[in-house]
């Protein structure tokens, strides 16, 4: 399956999912090491925090994408495309896509709230991964 991985700089992962321009796609499954797919760079107006659900978008042929945080909005957006959302305390994106098929990925917590909302979503920014195993699809 392809996983995204928000990036402050193809290397770390970003704090804030809906802002973020970067992301590293990987091909993984579990039991299996993550083999880097490609890299998306979005325009400064196709953050997904900007994006609507109408469009086609780069982030829609992963299955998962994982950030430091999310909101709400950011949260919804991701679902509407079945894409699953989740969040993480780990910045190194190896190790999180490891965590997560594992179950045993830390959930960011939910931020002090150091950016704003123009969309009217509300707060709920940590989404934890479900914990357990994760099987390959």
């Amino acid at each position: 399956m392809k996983i995204a991985i928000g990036t402050k700089d193809f290397a770390t992962i970003a704090t804030h999912g809906g802002r973020t321009r970067r992301f590293l796609v990987y091909e993984a499954d579990a039991g299996t090491a993550p083999v880097e797919a490609g890299r998306i760079e979005l325009g400064e107006e196709e953050v997904l925090h900007l994006c609507g659900d109408g469009r086609p978008h780069p982030i829609d042929a992963v299955r998962v994408v994982i950030t430091g945080s999310s909101g709400a909005g950011f949260v919804a957006h991701m679902k509407r495309r079945g894409i699953e959302p989740v969040t993480t305390t780990e910045t190194d994106p190896l190790r999180a896509i490891q965590g997560w098929f594992a179950g045993t990925l830390e959930p960011a917590a939910e931020p002090a709230h150091p950016h704003e909302h123009h969309d009217g979503d509300g707060h709920g920014h940590a989404i934890p991964s479900p914990a357990g195993e994760r099987g390959s699809t």
